[in-house]
């Protein structure tokens, strides 16, 4: 049995086989039994790969074979987006509903602070919190973190990127001595390994994210563009093309989301849009209509980037490149997910050229620069030309990228007007 472990839990071994789960995954293979050995790991992983269930099955395991004692959380998820923490929530509740007595309790900002409060009054195993948040209601004392036994940091680099170093400090210096700590990082940035440090003792380093792997599934394309109206005359092009299957156009400000947004709407496609200053209750009803595809292309920005694990989208166009490279990483992430194929296409300025290096070396993936007949940037080649020894934006006629390019070129090629005409 791949999940033995969990025989002694038939409660959730019963969820996990509900789930349709044979074998584990890599990660799951790789960081379950470390977890329940109590080392501390330091792990890498794809997004879609199975770590959320890496994590909380060994933290269920445990919560069910140690007595119950004391009031308050035995295990501790900090998560750097709202999304990110409905969606482990949600799986610990999966994992968890044949188990007795098990509740998990998920606190971020723009909900309500009564709802949390009554959640938090009564008792629960397993908190999934945003740092923010969480913070607010340990300043309130309404938290005991005399019994947490696991501390998970999800997707540590973006709490890094969000500014959470501090708060996640913070919250890390109320818990009990000797808090087993498991942190999943897209990369092994020095920022990460210096807060690795600060928070974990000998952790086990599990590398499974090698970039090549992680991206093989997903096909990568530039567009060079002159300037606005130009990538607006691309995505003219493509978006007829690729309407079939569900995309998401990442946009650089929340401004121009709703622009577009409200463009693409008015061309005829069912469109959402994506944000920090939508309210919470209107981001999720989005992303739930996104899953059940009643909207076709979502455009959004980074805040969508992490946390929505959605298995029908098709396409990613970066219609603006991240300000912060790694963001590019987590970008294409939300297409190609579990095991599917993947397509992520990516309109390039000349004053974004110099990222095309850094892509490349963050992916260490080969990507085709596309043109359509009639809309070349005027951009003089030498502009384009990519310094350094990455082979991503390398110009390879005829496209070696994979079947998709060979097939979609011509349709690309064919004129049409912005949106469906």
């Amino acid at each position: 049995m791949p999940f033995s472990f969990l025989n002694s839990v038939p409660e959730v071994l019963k969820s996990v086989v509900e789930s349709g789960y044979v074998t584990p995954t890599p990660i799951q293979e790789a960081a379950i039994p470390k977890i329940l050995e109590g080392q501390d790991i330091l792990a890498s992983a794809q997004t879609g790969s199975g770590k959320t269930a890496a994590f909380l099955l060994p933290a269920l395991h445990k919560i069910k074979v140690t007595a119950k004692s004391g009031f308050g959380p035995k295990v501790l998820i900090l998560v750097p987006t709202r999304e990110l923490a409905m969606q482990v929530a949600s799986q610990a509740v999966k994992y968890s509903k044949y188990m007795d007595r098990v509740t998990t309790v998920c606190l971020y900002g723009g909900a309500p602070y009564p709802t949390q409060n009554r959640q938090l009054s009564r008792p629960y195993e397993i908190l999934v919190a945003t740092p923010g948040r969480l913070i607010d209601h340990m300043e309130r004392g309404r938290i005991d973190f005399s019994q947490v036994k696991t501390l998970v940091l999800d997707e540590a680099d973006r709490m890094l990127d969000m500014g959470f170093v501090k708060p996640v400090e913070q919250i890390a210096a109320k818990l009990p001595e000797g808090v087993q700590t498991v942190m999943f990082s897209a990369t092994f940035e020095p920022a990460i390994l210096k807060l690795a440090k600060t928070l974990m003792k000998d952790p086990c380093h599990i590398n499974l994210a090698g970039t090549t792997k992680k991206h093989e599934n997903i096909e990568q394309a530039l567009y060079y563009a002159d300037n606005l109206p130009h990538k607006l005359k691309l995505i003219n092009h493509l978006l007829p093309t690729i309407q079939s299957q569900q995309t998401i156009v990442f946009v650089a400000t929340k401004f121009f989301a709703e622009e577009l947004g409200e463009k693409l709407r008015e061309d005829g496609f069912s469109v959402g849009v994506l944000h920090g200053d939508l309210h919470q209750r209107q981001r999720t009803r989005t992303i739930q209509q996104m899953r059940e595809g009643k909207i076709a292309i979502l455009v959004a920005t980074d805040v969508a980037a992490r946390g929505i694990d959605i298995s029908t989208i098709g396409y990613v166009i970066n219609f603006d490149l991240p300000a912060n490279i790694e963001d590019y990483i987590h970008r294409i992430g939300r297409t190609g997910r579990a095991e599917a194929k993947g397509t992520a296409l990516s309109f390039v300025l000349p004053k974004d050229s110099h990222l095309v290096d850094k892509i490349g070396a963050l992916t260490n993936k080969e990507a085709v620069i596309l043109t359509i007949p009639g809309l070349e940037p005027a951009v003089k080649e030498r502009t384009l030309k990519p310094k350094g020894k990455s082979s991503f934006g390398k110009r390879r006629p005829p496209f070696k990228a994979g079947p998709f390019f060979k097939k979609e070129r011509k349709q690309f090629g064919e004129g049409r007007r912005f949106g469906r005409g």
